[in-house]
Parts: structure tokens; sequence; C-alpha cells
């Protein structure tokens, strides 16, 4: 039972939390998961099952797709609604060419601060474990890239946005950025996450439909990562990490496979191929 699962995670569980329920299911403890994915949040976590394990890494930096509500008129501390109210502004007008205006600043590679209630670590501890105790600490911010920015509905008081943009951005500091050019401020009312690279929400199960059947073959899954046909008689080399010769550019990830068969994760560096993960 090796292979990647396209998890639909509930709102208010935390995505730790949902490995360990697929623990249970699969009776295993080589359970993974690519990209957290807030409690508040629901959507799309690719799980990793046995030995796909090894290959997370290279599905956690895939583009993301997301579905955000925003509300305007109140901030937390948290840049959601499962924090402590900090602001609130009443009788403010909004109207959609405002927002839709304020988007578009924000498509493209920008600067964002994470917000301080994340999994980020701060001198090797994670940040929420810091903020929670009330202590002072700077957020170093980051760049990241919003490929598309689309505004789908709108009230008096909030925005529905779909985002697709690189790993590593947070909704929630893109939600307090958007008020802050709004000049109002924001929070993260709702998040959805319709899309993690190929794994796509209308595709994905949820707990009570997870079986062996959902199981996707790890090769499927690295699809993404171009493909190099092995020669039978450098299997063993490969599988020992020992090199083959060449004649190619340089090219960090590889889906290596022979005679059909996914062996694992190669690079090239320098004429010559080498082993990263093998399965």
């Amino acid at each position: 039972m090796d292979g990647f699962v396209n998890l639909h995670k509930p709102a208010g569980m935390t995505s730790h939390d949902a490995v360990n329920r697929v623990r249970k299911i699969f009776m295993t403890r080589k359970v993974g998961h690519a990209g957290t994915l807030d409690p508040a949040a629901s959507g799309v976590l690719p799980v990793a099952v046995n030995r796909a394990t090894k290959f997370l890494e290279y599905l956690s930096a895939r583009d993301k797709t997301y579905r955000a509500e925003i509300l305007f008129g109140t901030a937390t501390d948290s840049g959601d609604l499962d924090g402590e109210v900090v602001e609130r502004v009443e009788n403010f007008s909004l109207n959609v060419d405002d927002i839709k205006s304020a988007l578009k600043f924000f498509v493209g590679e920008i600067e964002q601060t994470p917000p301080k209630f994340s999994a980020i670590k701060i001198h090797g501890r994670k940040a929420y474990d810091l903020a929670r105790k009330n202590l002072e600490f700077d957020m170093p911010r980051r760049r990241v890239k919003i490929f598309r920015l689309e505004l789908v509905d709108a009230t008096d008081i909030s925005a529905t946005i779909d985002v697709d943009c690189s790993a590593g951005t947070y909704i929630r500091s893109l939600a307090v950025d958007l008020g802050a050019r709004l000049n109002l401020p924001a929070t993260l009312k709702n998040l959805i996450r319709l899309r993690v690279g190929d794994f796509k929400l209308a595709d994905s199960v949820n707990f009570d439909e997870l079986d062996e059947s959902c199981l996707l073959p790890i090769d499927a899954c690295l699809k993404h990562l171009p493909k190099f046909d092995l020669p039978d008689n450098r299997i063993r080399a490969f599988m020992n990490g020992l090199p083959t010769t060449v004649n190619l550019p340089d090219e960090n990830c590889l889906r290596v496979v022979a005679n059909g068969k996914f062996l694992g994760v190669g690079r090239i560096a320098s004429g010559e191929l080498r082993s990263s993960k093998i399965i």
C-alpha cells in the first residue's frame, strides 16, 4: 500500500490530525502530507502513504488554487475568525470596482509578512507557540507569486476571490494586505483549497470514502517532473547511487523510469545522472 491520497480535509481539523486519521485507516505510521492547511480551512490535502512519503517534497512546492472569503471592517490577531478581534470599523462604503482595482496590485511577485499565528519556525520554535505566549518577535518577510486573482462575489462587507499562487503564499496575509490597500481592516472568513498541483478538489475523497482503492500511484503524481528513461544495464547503478554518464544539460529533478517501472527521482549535474530518492 504505497501511494498518494487526494484527501478533502474538512474544516475544524488540523492537517496533523488528518494525517493521524489516515494512519489509522491504513494501519501504518508512515503517512505525511504536502502543504499544511489551516484548521479552519477545508479542501485539498495531498497525503502520502508508506514509500510515497519519500517524495512529498516534490508536491509541497507545487502551485495552489484557493477560494477565499474576506471580511472587511474587522481585523483579528491571527488574520482569520479564529483569532481575537483587534480592530473593528463600521459604516464604510465598498464597491466592486474598488475591490477589482485593489486586487490588480497583488498580481505578480509580491512580498508578504506571514501571520504570527503560523507554523513557521522562529529560532527553532513555531511562531504560533510564541504568539500564544504573547512573546514579541518579528516575522521574516517572504517573496511569493500570485498568478491570478479573480473576484467571484462581493457584498457590502465581504469579497470572495479565487487565487492561483506559488507555494508558501499565506492567504490570511493576502486578506489583511488587501484590506490595507482599501484602507480597511480585514480578515479571512472562509478558505477552501481547490488545487495543489494536479490534485483537484473535484477528484478528492473524504474519510468515509477512503480505502486502498483511493491510493494514487507515486509515479502518476510526479508527472510534472521531466521523465528520464534509464537503460536496463544502469538500473543497479542508479539504485546504488552510482553515476551514469549522459549527454544532457543539468536538471535538478527527473522522474526516472526503466521498462515502464518508476525507480525514483534523479538529478543530472556535469553530465552525470545520479539518484536523489529511490522507491
